[in-house]
């Protein structure tokens, strides 16, 4: 057994935090519970058109954690006082979950934990690198829980003035989706950081609209509930995503993991989602970022590999932009992108201004109502994932960090909450937009998609680059920064769904 206390120690890669303003230590005896992401037995290749899939046993057997890995970690912990959570999925998560108090866990970890106000919240942070014993630190990917600030906003805008406003349904028709689309079968998860929905807003909700009320399953993610609060807090995010996703997938069961809002609980929500067996999810719908700039690079590769798990078990992940133009709304001057939707194994989502007549779409723009402080869609060039091969005729703009390229989103739909999306929210109807609305949006499409072709759509944006005519270009309109044109821009992607074209699409390539 190795003797962690005379090992050298090394900063884990990627784990360092700026300084704070805090002062006061954080309480030696309160407990904490941390998740260490694993390295993978085998590496995964990117993902890419045409991809081999990978049965649950196979990823296990080649991709998940060493089991030696996770013996290593429990004798790391048992040294200093601290405690393993037997869990089953560890291994295909790749996430080995540790409790103890937070004198146990400074000696460990090699930190100083602090006290903080963020966001109004008091929260515990640490500033500077993680420290690993030598033999360890090769194994490990992320160290999540040390700190718990904030660190995802919901991207949805609350309507003010609104010019017209649709139903799901409504909206559905204008993007062509199939008549009478049913996604029986299918799971679309869904990932909350806070709030929650209640079953009678559900039931009042989907019988407005004559549709089937879907069966909605909460799932608890590292102690996080389903907790209603407030139509204008988190509840309207929640149920934007079960009206809108429910709505346009009828049939679908819809499985909401509710999680803290931290770099810790956003990626568990996610690998647990990836890695759900009971539930099943095809496609997982995420509206919450924030600016790459915001994120350690240690959660960035955490959360990036969990939607590349994703990619190669089949699954589809949806993820809304922002909500804030090219800026992200970050106040430096430059042009930031945010993050999970600049990964490349999800399809990032932006927004337009929608007009229609009828059931027919007379004008559709990029969606930016910055002048008038109510929002524009997010979307650049990642400064943290280089252009995928996929996107290499895209002409996406140059980047202005050397490890980036990666242009977003890659595509949108109506998002502009002057002409938002009709739904219930804590027994109030309201009108909402935001890139948050678009997400789900897709993910309902995608669980049609994969009803209809009887085989889950899995990575599928190198088979959306290679149909362009599936969408309808947006050519008009900017997001700051960066203007629409012919083909892809940085403000709408390849634009907004033509959806029977999409599933035709997704069918001829096989997936």
């Amino acid at each position: 057994m190795n003797d962690f206390s005379t090992e050298p120690r090394i900063a884990l890669p990627g784990s360092h935090r700026t300084s704070l303003s805090a002062t006061v230590l954080a309480p030696p005896d309160d407990p904490l519970t941390v998740s260490v992401i694993l390295t993978r037995q085998q590496p995964l290749a990117p993902a890419s058109l045409g991809q081999t899939r990978l049965t649950r046993a196979q990823y296990l057997d080649r991709h998940a954690a060493d089991p030696a890995h996770v013996d290593l970690l429990r004798n790391f912990a048992a040294a200093y006082g601290l405690a393993i959570v037997e869990d089953p999925s560890s291994l295909a998560r790749r996430t080995v979950q540790i409790t103890g108090t937070v004198a146990n866990m400074q000696q460990a970890f090699g930190v100083t934990l602090m006290q903080h106000t963020e966001q109004g919240l008091s929260c515990r942070v640490r500033e500077g690198s993680i420290h690993l014993p030598e033999s360890l630190a090769s194994r490990v990917v992320a160290v999540l829980g040390l700190d718990n600030r904030p660190q995802a906003k919901p991207h949805f805008r609350v309507a003010h003035t609104v010019n017209t406003s649709f139903t799901p349904v409504q909206l559905a028709g204008l993007y062509q989706f199939p008549p009478s689309p049913n996604a029986s079968g299918q799971t679309i998860g869904i990932i909350e950081l806070g709030g929650g929905f209640r079953d009678a807003d559900i039931t009042s909700y989907f019988q407005s609209l004559n549709l089937v009320v879907p069966n909605v399953t909460a799932v608890s993610v590292d102690g996080g509930t389903n907790a209603p609060t407030t139509p204008s807090g988190a509840d309207g995010e929640v149920m934007l995503d079960i009206e809108v996703s429910g709505a346009v997938a009828p049939g679908a069961n819809l499985a909401v993991y509710f999680a803290p809002n931290t770099d810790q609980g956003f990626i568990d929500a996610i690998s647990t989602a990836v890695h759900d067996t009971a539930n099943h999810p095809s496609v997982i719908s995420i509206s919450w970022g924030g600016p790459e700039s915001s994120w350690t690079q240690q959660a960035v590769t955490a959360l990036d590999q969990a939607c590349q798990s994703a990619a190669a078990l089949g699954i589809t992940i949806t993820v809304a932009c922002g909500d804030n133009g090219s800026t992200d709304g970050v106040s430096d001057g430059a042009n930031h992108v945010d993050f999970p939707a600049s990964s490349p194994h999800v399809l990032a989502c932006g927004g337009t201004k929608i007009t229609a007549n009828g059931s027919v779409i007379s004008s559709e723009t990029v969606w930016n109502e910055l002048a008038s402080n109510e929002g524009a869609t997010g979307g650049g060039v990642s400064n943290l994932f280089p252009l995928p091969t996929w996107q290499a005729t895209a002409k996406v703009p140059a980047p202005t960090s050397s490890t980036g390229g990666r242009g977003l989103p890659d595509v949108a739909a109506d998002a502009d909450p002057a002409t938002g999306y009709q739904v219930l929210v804590d027994g109030q109807q309201m009108v909402i937009g935001g890139t948050s609305a678009v997400a789900p949006l897709y993910a309902g499409l995608i669980a049609v998609a994969n009803a209809l072709n009887a085989k889950s759509a899995g990575f599928l944006n190198p088979i959306l680059y290679q149909n362009p005519a599936a969408f309808r270009d947006i050519t008009s309109g900017n997001n700051g920064a960066f203007k629409a044109g012919p083909g892809w821009d940085a403000c709408t992607g390849l634009g907004s769904p033509l959806a029977t074209r999409i599933i035709i699409a997704l069918k001829a390539a096989g997936a």
